[in-house]
């Protein structure tokens, strides 16, 4: 494929055909545009050919076949066809994880199989590490919009970079006690000394659900992007709009990089930076792990966030959810401005376990108020 092609459609066996009526049940293996084989599912709505589909993106260990994926598939089944896929190093998949990173190409891939099989309304839906992937993936595409509309630039081209790394005030700084040749958590968000916030946490800001007046406006392109581009960012800034989405979802998405504040974020790291902890990863989780440092760190959800608009944005997290506390999604709905909603769930812990069938249809209910919205 094309190296600028940021999805893929089917490379291997699909275990059933469309019929008279549209697309059955499949599975495929798809593509990512960096040549990782993904393992993906298709399930079929209730409504006609051509009607809205949703994307779910998993969380870190997770994939498409565990038991609270398939809980999520099967409830949301019941209102539109529904796409699961394992990200690289999970399940079926091929290649190792980047913990968030080149994630975006697998996400991508889904995303454009989706829409190949005649949906062309897609929502993405993101748990934890899934949700940082859905909000780094619709923020590169309007990033990418946003450039290609600026005067003496065009889609495709990456322009120079310049500016602080992504999600802080200045270069992300290594965590304590790692060497260089360790990758430092990758999925988490970095605060001052023994992992706390720098910054207090600002009071939620109660969001409005879109009405009939004008969306919003994105804001400007920037003279030059945020940071440098990892090679998984340049491929989906640089690509098409086939895998573009209409509808983002993060449920317990993390804001920043680098996050060591909560007991199940510091063994989170140690699993991903540890020989061991990737081994115990690898047997334990069924979760393949890449060694090594992000070089260079991939843009981070808070720094795409203003770019999702005018796309429509739901950030959902829980007040009891022991991995990222709520200064998380504040600061996603900051970064966002006046743009997206925000539901603080009280007694919710953290991602698909936590997700039950009420909020779920919820979520839908959300998603169809606001079909109307505008694509990518």
């Amino acid at each position: 494929m094309s190296a600028t092609t940021a999805g893929s459609g089917p490379v291997g066996p699909v275990t059933e055909g469309a019929g008279a009526h549209g697309p059955r049940r499949a599975r495929a293996s798809l593509r990512a545009a960096d040549g990782v084989r993904i393992d993906a599912a298709y399930e079929p709505g209730p409504g006609p050919v051509g009607g809205p589909v949703v994307v779910l993106a998993h969380g870190f260990t997770g994939d498409l076949d565990r038991p609270h994926v398939r809980r999520a598939a099967h409830v949301l089944a019941r209102h539109a066809a529904v796409v699961t896929f394992s990200f690289r190093g999970h399940g079926r998949s091929g290649g190792r994880s980047t913990v968030g990173d080149s994630e975006v190409l697998d996400l991508a891939a889904a995303v454009t199989w989706a829409r190949s099989l005649g949906h062309s309304r897609v929502i993405t839906l993101g748990f934890s590490m899934g949700g940082s992937v859905v909000l780094r993936h619709a923020g590169l595409h309007g990033l990418a919009r946003l450039r290609a509309e600026a005067p003496g630039t065009a889609r495709g081209t990456v322009p120079g970079t310049a500016g602080p790394a992504p999600g802080t005030a200045g270069a992300a700084p290594r965590a304590e006690g790692t060497a260089p040749g360790t990758n430092e958590g990758r999925t988490e968000a970095r605060g001052g000394a023994q992992g706390a916030e720098t910054a207090p946490e600002a009071p939620a800001v109660p969001q409005a659900p879109p009405g009939p007046g004008p969306g919003p406006v994105p804001p400007a392109a920037p003279a030059a992007l945020p940071a440098p581009l990892s090679e998984a960012d340049r491929l989906v800034f640089a690509g098409g709009r086939a895998d573009r989405t209409d509808l983002v979802i993060a449920v317990s998405s993390p804001a920043r990089w680098y996050y060591r504040g909560t007991a199940p974020m510091r063994r989170l790291h140690w699993l991903v930076t540890r020989r061991l902890g990737r081994t115990v990863g690898r047997l334990g989780f069924r979760t393949r792990i890449r060694p090594g440092d992000w070089d260079p760190v991939p843009l981070s959800p808070t720094a795409l966030a203003p770019y999702i608009a005018p796309v429509p944005l739901l950030l959902v997290h829980g007040d009891r959810d022991p991995y990222f506390p709520l200064d998380h999604p504040r600061a996603l709905q900051r970064a966002a401005g006046t743009h997206g909603e925000l539901w603080i769930e009280r007694g919710m812990g953290h991602a698909e376990n936590a997700t039950d069938e009420a909020l779920l249809g919820r979520l839908w209910r959300w998603a169809e108020r606001t079909g109307g919205g505008a694509g990518a």
